[in-house]
């Protein structure tokens, strides 16, 4: 069971979902701003961290491009509090326990390891416009360069 990733131009899929503060979160709230909707596999693990952390790194310089930054993974709210205070995230982190966003843009794939498959989520963002399309699709984020590619790729499209 493998879905296809929405594409760029298309109309980027509604949600609503907690955050690490247990707030909650709708798509439709970041209406008329960059959002970078980027979904990674787990809190506290080494591919995560590093993508993370470059996006708070840069994230001053999103924000003053007005880029919101929203992360996703199937991770409970506890859980991404604990990651946002360890290393101090300055993002949005959306629990999205029962994988329904995830769905929605075709990161809920059949992985494979060590000959076992298994479903996971697939690294990869969605950068959405002010319109609500999505205006770039990274569908194999490399965690340590993902940061400077969004950052160069929001300042070309504004």
């Amino acid at each position: 069971m493998t879905s296809s990733l929405p594409t760029e131009g298309s109309k980027a899929p509604a949600f609503t979902c907690k955050d690490q503060d247990d707030q909650s979160h709708k798509l439709s709230d970041y209406k008329e701003q960059w959002v970078l909707l980027y979904f990674y596999p787990k809190d506290d693990t080494s591919g995560c961290t590093k993508e993370a952390c470059g996006l708070r790194d840069n994230w001053k310089e999103l924000k003053k491009l007005g880029c919101a930054v929203l992360g996703v993974s199937k991770d409970p709210v506890k859980s991404h509090k604990k990651f946002v205070d360890k290393y101090e995230l300055p993002f949005t982190l959306l629990a999205d326990e029962d994988t329904k966003i995830m769905q929605s843009y075709g990161v809920w794939q059949e992985k494979s390891m060590y000959g076992r498959k298994y479903m996971g989520t697939v690294r990869a963002s969605f950068l959405i416009d002010p319109k609500g399309k999505i205006a770039k699709v990274y569908p194999k984020v490399k965690p340590a360069e993902h940061a400077e590619e969004v950052l160069k790729d929001v300042k070309a499209l504004q």
